[in-house]
C-alpha cells in the first residue's frame, strides 16, 4: 500500500529518526508523556480492574527512536510488572537508537521488530494494548492502518493513539506549502533542512507560524527537535490533521470507540463558557459535541490523545465507589498539589489557557493521603473530619482532578 509520497516518508526516517535522542540521557531522566503512561492505561483503557498480576503484551505501532515503547516497559519494570512491549517499525535507523536506549536502561521486556503498519509481520501476535502515536496522519491509508492494529487487539484491550489537530497547528500548512515550493521533496532531506532553515531565518512577521507559540519542534535542541523536528514538522510530505469529529469517524471506521479524550479537562467547554445561558446550551450537548466545541474555542490543539476501546465490548470506568481501590497521582506528589491550591481554587494551564478549578476545603488534607498505596477507605478514614463531609469532598476533588488526567485509580493487584 505504498506510493512514491510514503517512499519519500520512507527515507526521511532513515536521514534522520525522529524523535532526535540521545542514549547516554537515559541515565539522566525517562521521558514520560501520553499515550501509553501506565497509569493512564490501567484507569482509562481497564478501568482500573485488570489485575497487575496479568501480564501484560503491548504493541507500540511506529516506535520511531522509542519514546513511547521505553516509557511503558520502564514502568513495566519498575512495578514488577510482567508482560513484554513490542516495538514495531519500519525504520532501521530509529531502531539502532531505541536498542541503544533500551540496553542504557538495561530493559529486558522490549523486543523490537522491523515492519509496517499496513503490513503488520506474520506471527506479531495479538496484543492486550496497542499504542500508535503520531504515527496514523502520515500513512497512505490511516483508516487501514487503524483497522490493522484493533484487528490484533485481544478482547478487553484497548489502544492509545496520538494524531494531529488543525486549529493549534495554525501557520504549519502554509509553511508546509511554502517549503514544498523552495525545497521539493525531489531532493535530498539534507538539502531540504538546509533551505528550511534558511527560509525560517527570514520569516516575514506576518507568517501566522510567529504567532503560534504552541508549535517548537522546528527550533534547535534542546528547546525543540533539532533537524528531526524541523523536518518532520516542515518538509513530511504527508501530514492530514483531524477535528474532533473527523477523529471519531476515523476510530468508529476501525471498530473502536474513543472512551477517553487526554486531558477530559481540555475538551470540556464549561470551564470556557461561564455564562449560564450558554452552559444551558453545551448541557444539551454530547460528549463529542461538547469536545467539538471546546476544540474550536479553544484553538490551542494542536494534537488529540485518545485512549480506544472496542466498540463491540462493554464499557468499563474505573469505579470511585470500591473501598479497596488505591487512588494515584500520576504525576507530582499529594504534598506538591496541595501547595498548588489558592483560595479554594487549583490554577492550570494547558498550552497557554489558563483554568482554575474549584478545590474543596478538605483538598490539601485529602492530596497529602494519596501515596498509591492507601485505599480510598484508609485515605479518607484518615483525614481529620467527619467521614460524610471527607466523601463529599473526596467525590468533588476527584471530579476536578481525575478530567485533569491528573488523578487516577491504580490497577487492582490480583
Amino acid at each position: 500500500m505504498s506510493d512514491a509520497t510514503d517512499a519519500q516518508l520512507a527515507a526521511q526516517y532513515e536521514a534522520l529518526p525522529y524523535p532526535a535522542r540521545d542514549p547516554r540521557d537515559e541515565a539522566k531522566r525517562l521521558i514520560v508523556g501520553s499515550p501509553s503512561h501506565l497509569a493512564e492505561v490501567d484507569h482509562w483503557v481497564f478501568g482500573a480492574r485488570r489485575a497487575a498480576s496479568l501480564p501484560l503484551r503491548a504493541l507500540v505501532a511506529g516506535g520511531g527512536t522509542g519514546d513511547g515503547a521505553l516509557m511503558l516497559a520502564q514502568q513495566m519494570a519498575w512495578a514488577g510488572r510482567p508482560g513484554e512491549v513490542v516495538w514495531l517499525d519500519r525504520s532501521g535507523a530509529a531502531r539502532k537508537v531505541a536498542e541503544a536506549r533500551a540496553a542504557a536502561r538495561g530493559l529486558s521486556n522490549i523486543r523490537f521488530v522491523e515492519g509496517s503498519i499496513l503490513d503488520l509481520p506474520e506471527g506479531i501476535g495479538t496484543f492486550d494494548y496497542v499504542d500508535c502515536c503520531g504515527v496514523l496522519h502520515h500513512l497512505p491509508d490511516p483508516d487501514a492502518g487503524l483497522r490493522n492494529l484493533a484487528g490484533v487487539l485481544n478482547p478487553g484491550g484497548g489502544m492509545g493513539i496520538m494524531v494531529y489537530a488543525p486549529h493549534g497547528r495554525t501557520g504549519v500548512y502554509m509553511l508546509q506549502e511554502a517549503m514544498r515550493r523552495i525545497a521539493p521533496p525531489t531532493e535530498a532531506p539534507a538539502a531540504r533542512v538546509d533551505i528550511a532553515k534558511r527560509v525560517m531565518r527570514h520569516l516575514p512577521e506576518t507568517a501566522w507560524m510567529r504567532k503560534n507559540p504552541w508549535i517548537t519542534d522546528h527550533l534547535p535542541l534542546p528547546q525543540g527537535g533539532g533537524d528531526p523536528g524541523l523536518y518532520d514538522l516542515l518538509l513530511n510530505p504527508r501530514d492530514q490533521a483531524y477535528t474532533v469529529p473527523q477523529l471519531v469517524e476515523l476510530v468508529a471506521g476501525a471498530g473502536m470507540r474513543i472512551a477517553c479524550l487526554v486531558e477530559p479537562l481540555r475538551y470540556d467547554p464549561d470551564p470556557l463558557l461561564p455564562d449560564p445561558k450558554l452552559r444551558a446550551r453545551t448541557a444539551a450537548m454530547s460528549m463529542i459535541e461538547r469536545a467539538a466545541l471546546a476544540e474550536a474555542l479553544a484553538g490551542n490543539m494542536g494534537i488529540h490523545i485518545a485512549y480506544l476501546t472496542r466498540a463491540g465490548d462493554p464499557e468499563v470506568r474505573a469505579d470511585w465507589d470500591t473501598p479497596g481501590a488505591v487512588p494515584v497521582l500520576r504525576s507530582g506528589t499529594g504534598a506538591e498539589w496541595a501547595k498548588g491550591i489558592r483560595n479554594g481554587g487549583l490554577p492550570v494551564t494547558f498550552d497557554g489557557l489558563r483554568v482554575v478549578l474549584p478545590m474543596p476545603a478538605l483538598a490539601g488534607a485529602i492530596l497529602n493521603r494519596i501515596d498509591g498505596k492507601r485505599t480510598l477507605a484508609e485515605v479518607v478514614a484518615e483525614v481529620p473530619a467527619p467521614e460524610a463531609q471527607v466523601a463529599r469532598d473526596f467525590a468533588a476533588l476527584r471530579a476536578a482532578m481525575e478530567p485533569m488526567n491528573r488523578l487516577l485509580l491504580a490497577a487492582p493487584l490480583a
